[in-house]
């Protein structure tokens, strides 16, 4: 049988690593498959398909009301840019004011929403990998369950312990954080959230690592902080990385949960929940702007997403070879 390669990705400065795959393997039959002619055409058929919406929102938000609501988009202009105007510079005749401050509010919530969960994760999976003690396995089985919580339902309980804690009759039993309308109960709710998922997919990762290069470690005298610090860490960034733009995104285009734990603010509220208000707006300001909206929206995560493109896929592909 023929043999194919499979190609990991480097790490750093290393040079990228092939290994060789049998055909007749099962890793290699499912590898012809997705590389045929077969696969790539229906690959193109879906990804033409997944655009056509995309396409046709984007001629949208160059038309003005009255093309919009005579003929599909696809009957091309006339074309104007007073949408995108009136989404940067403020909206006529309802006193809203533009989309800018607003993309200015996402990303003071989602750049610490990101790194918050990051950043526990990777040490919560530490302990749960190479720190023995009584019951990780059951810990680590009980965070993986609590991926299965539907989030509506968790919204609920916690904003409570947000804005008035937790009372027994007249006795508080769990004191409020003081974080109600704040942009750090926003943080709070997209962490926990995010939590469950990113401590599985450290936990998944950093059991792959060799076992040898942390007993090295220890011969060395290094402690535990010292290791995660100086060896987990930096073989951790792919991983991370590719956590981080999921998280990027998803509290990026959250709608539910910035409008639950902004409290209606504006002075907090994301992106998403103005770009939902204007569904309501009236005053010459309705669903005719919400194809350019959606589209000033999607700015700041299309930027991310390309510039760290190549993390992503390393930390999608890390891992999924054992040497």
């Amino acid at each position: 049988m023929t043999d194919t390669e499979l190609v990991i990705p480097p790490s750093g400065n290393a040079p990228v690593t092939r290994v060789p795959v049998r055909a007749d393997t099962s890793v290699g039959r499912v590898r012809s498959a997705l590389t045929s002619r077969a696969a790539s055409l229906v690959a193109l058929v879906i990804g033409v398909l997944w655009t056509i919406p995309t396409a046709g929102i984007f001629i949208q938000s160059f038309r003005p009301k009255t093309g919009q609501d005579s003929a599909g988009w696809w009957h091309g202009g006339p074309f104007t840019l007073d949408f995108y105007r009136q989404l940067t510079t403020g909206l006529h005749g309802n006193n809203a004011s533009s989309l800018l401050p607003y993309i200015t509010n996402s990303l003071a919530i989602v750049i610490p929403a990101a790194i918050i969960p990051m950043a526990v994760a990777a040490m919560a999976a530490y302990a749960l990998v190479w720190i023995d003690f009584k019951g990780r396995d059951w810990i680590f089985v009980a965070i993986f369950a609590l991926q299965v919580v539907p989030l509506q339902v968790a919204a609920v309980p916690l904003l409570r312990f947000v804005v008035s804690g937790w009372h027994v009759g007249s006795t508080t039993i769990v004191p409020t954080l003081g974080l109600a309308g704040t942009v750090g109960a926003v943080w709070l709710a997209h962490a926990c959230f995010a939590l469950p998922l990113a401590v599985f997919l450290m936990h998944n990762f950093m059991s792959e690592i060799p076992k040898d290069i942390l007993e090295a470690a220890r011969i060395d005298g290094a402690s535990h902080g010292q290791i995660f610090r100086t060896v987990m860490l930096p073989l951790l960034r792919p991983a991370l990385a590719a956590f981080g733009i999921f998280q990027f995104l998803w509290v990026w285009n959250d709608l539910f949960v910035g409008s639950v734990m902004s409290g209606g603010s504006d002075t907090i509220s994301p992106i998403t929940v103005k770009i939902n208000n204007l569904i309501g707006a009236t005053s010459g300001a309705g669903g005719e702007v919400l194809p350019a909206a959606a589209f000033i929206s999607i700015v700041v995560p299309l930027i991310v997403f390309l510039s760290l493109q190549r993390f992503f896929v390393r930390g999608l592909l890390a891992g999924s070879v054992k040497g």
